[in-house]
């Protein structure tokens, strides 16, 4: 009934004790998502919102049985973070922070490059099973258990179509924000290969922007074979200016590189159904799903 997380996922959070992550994580815990530990160098031996406090990754696993982190530090110390996660072989880890450093990431993706680590982020709203686990910032007021899986590289944007599949009967069987950055973990084609592979998941809402190269990926994949379920597709930006940075520091197209409207015409191509706006995203699922 979801990827990547769910009954199971026991969660640790890097960074805490801080404001942020004293509020992200009180607010999981309140919506029934297990959290079992922090992570806070120098404070090993203390506990916050109920949960032991370890100086370290590997210790906190060991301790608790933890296989997923939350990664809600400032930026520049998330590459550190991230590896520690990594060497410590969880499962799942989700960054939320923005504004990490490119080279940075350049040395988090030789570190995944050899494990079986997961990355979600960083710039990420998180990943949500609805009533099971969440983990990020994503909020929860209108996620309700169901068969369309949500990916998408905007944040705003998830919130609102969550809201509009809700509002329309189309629950959720999970929701990833595959995170703003240029560089991240897993992108739209790990995602659509999971959710072709969950027999719960019965439709797939893709959410692209300008910039990067997810949306040409998940358009070459599908073109390839018979995904076997429907997708349907928001991309946004057809009228920004060329050359311009169009909120977070992925969506700043290349010189030369597809906007959105060749995005739009690829993922057409493959076989993609396109909504215009977020309203048609339930309308279009309706039609596939219930044919």
């Amino acid at each position: 009934m979801s990827i990547y997380v769910g009954e199971k996922t026991r969660v640790l959070v890097q960074g805490i004790t801080g404001r942020a992550g004293t509020f992200y994580t009180d607010h999981a815990m309140r919506y029934g998502t297990t959290y079992v530990a922090g992570v806070r160098p120098g404070k090993g031996g203390d506990s916050h919102l109920g949960l032991p406090i370890f100086d370290d990754v590997q210790t906190a696993v060991q301790e608790t049985g933890a296989n997923a982190s939350l990664v809600i530090v400032p930026a520049p110390n998330v590459a550190d973070a991230l590896i520690e996660a990594i060497e410590a072989k969880l499962e799942v880890v989700v960054c939320v922070t923005e504004r990490v450093p490119q080279h940075d990431m350049a040395r988090v993706k030789r570190a995944l490059k050899d494990s079986k680590t997961v990355l979600i982020g960083p710039n990420s709203q998180g990943i949500l099973t609805p009533d099971h686990c969440k983990i990020g910032v994503m909020p929860t007021q209108h996620a309700k258990p169901g068969a369309v899986g949500i990916v998408s590289r905007s944040a705003s944007l998830t919130s609102e179509v969550l809201a509009q599949c809700s509002a329309n009967g189309l629950g959720q069987s999970t929701t990833i924000g595959i995170g703003g950055d240029a560089l991240h973990g897993i992108g739209f084609v790990d995602c659509l290969k999971r959710f072709k592979q969950d027999a719960d998941t019965k439709a797939v809402v893709l959410i692209g922007e300008i910039g990067g190269d997810e949306e040409e990926q998940a358009a070459e994949y599908l073109s390839q074979q018979e995904y076997g379920k429907p997708v349907v597709a928001l991309v946004v930006g057809r009228h920004a200016p060329r050359g311009r940075r169009m909120g977070h520091a992925g969506t700043l197209p290349g010189v030369g590189s597809p906007g959105a409207v060749e995005k739009i015409n690829r993922l057409s191509s493959a076989g993609v159904l396109i909504a215009d706006h977020p309203g048609e995203i339930p309308q279009r699922l309706l039609e596939v799903m219930n044919t």
